[in-house]
């Protein structure tokens, strides 16, 4: 049996609004709901890994390619600065594990840094290099 989850997502959520607003909880698509609520907490955290991982490559990238330096470069690391402050500000939970983000998210950098640049990925220290103070300092350039 084909559900309105299914078929219409946004008529779907529409519909639970409805239904909450009313407090006609029985009726509520309690499974899918609570789906839901679980994939936006995790959607959070793909965009600060997403924004960390863009953010470190261009570290890298400035750090390891002295000569290739843009204003380009230097633009997205202040942009992506700001956007993580933004996504920590509205969820301070990221905040406390944000070390941990940052191990997971330098990984993915160093291959990322590597294929942009053509540089070997040993060329890159293997632990992240920066303190979370420098990531988040607009100052810091490495």
């Amino acid at each position: 049996m084909t559900t309105l989850y299914e078929t219409d997502f946004v008529e779907w959520t529409e519909k639970q609004v409805q239904l909450l607003r009313a407090e006609e909880f029985e009726k509520v698509d309690w499974n899918h709901v609570i789906e839901e609520i679980e994939s936006l907490g995790i959607s959070q955290q793909r965009e600060l890994n997403s924004r960390l991982v863009k953010l470190l490559m261009h570290l890298l990238k400035w750090q390891f390619q002295e000569p290739h330096r843009s204003r380009s470069w230097e633009a997205t690391i202040v942009h992506q600065r700001g956007e993580i402050e933004w996504l920590l500000d509205h969820n301070p939970s990221l905040r406390a594990r944000l070390s941990e983000f940052v191990s997971k998210a330098y990984r993915s950098a160093i291959r990322e840094a590597s294929a942009e640049t053509g540089l070997p990925r040993a060329t890159f220290p293997t632990a992240c290099p920066y303190t979370l103070e420098k990531i988040m300092d607009d100052e810091f350039l490495p």
